[in-house]
């Protein structure tokens, strides 16, 4: 039986980005109709939405209308179509902490990506992943403030990730200017939104897309590599 080909794929997104948890969940999708045939390492790299976002963020509301114009029925109206597309793809959007909802906010995303970058070099790529869908569950559906380092250290700490040893990567300038390059990394590609998927280093998939239109934009990479390995053979 032929072993699977196995790919990374490297994946630049923002916590606050409900289309980057969407563009996941279709992408484990496309991967479970490979099974067998590709397996993927997933690397998460940061990209920050709105990287001038004060510390005490901004109210999800007023941001859309101040940043994109929309009016509230308009917002409403995508909101509704997101939650339905995300609910296809076997991602929730409703509330799930305890009491009522508070309002939904936007948060500066500065130190999630120094604590998921740092988890990654010391933790490896699946605690990476792992440490990802708990910040996209904490801010999309418990509505938590992450970009408040208390929040970070008890989520990393939820997970097995030693308390003090977050703190520092939280404190760490070193990991700042990391994001910093990550951020421009992605803009050299011409990679204005996210998520975008780089494959291989090489094949870029931007947006949230089918899980068919991942599998087959994976089965072509595949291809493709076995074709230029085998001229080179």
């Amino acid at each position: 039986m032929t072993a699977p080909a196995k790919i990374s794929i490297d994946v630049w997104s923002d916590v606050m980005c409900p289309w980057c948890i969407i563009g996941y969940s279709q992408l484990q999708k496309g991967l479970d109709s490979l099974r067998g045939e590709i397996e993927a390492e997933l690397r998460w790299h940061a990209f920050q939405l709105n990287p001038d976002m004060p510390e005490e963020g901004e109210e999800q509301h007023a941001h859309l209308a101040r940043k994109y114009g929309r009016t509230p029925e308009q917002a409403a109206a995508a909101r509704g179509q997101m939650k339905e597309i995300a609910a296809r793809a076997g991602y929730s959007f409703d509330y799930t902490g305890a009491g009522e909802a508070p309002e939904a906010r936007l948060w500066n995303t500065r130190r999630a990506h120094q604590l998921l970058l740092w988890t990654l070099a010391q933790h490896g790529a699946d605690k990476q992943t792992e440490l990802k869908l708990a910040l996209f569950d904490a801010h999309f559906q418990q509505r938590r403030n992450v970009s408040d380092p208390r929040v970070l250290i008890e989520i990393a700490s939820g997970l097995g990730i030693d308390p003090a040893a977050a703190e520092a990567a939280l404190d760490n300038p070193v990991l700042g200017q990391q994001v910093q390059e990550e951020q421009r990394m992605a803009y050299d590609m011409n990679v204005t939104g996210v998520p975008a998927m780089l494959v291989n280093g090489k094949f870029l998939i931007p947006g949230a897309q089918e899980p068919e239109t991942y599998a087959n934009a994976l089965r072509r990479v595949v291809a493709r590599e076995a074709e230029l390995a085998a001229r080179q053979a």
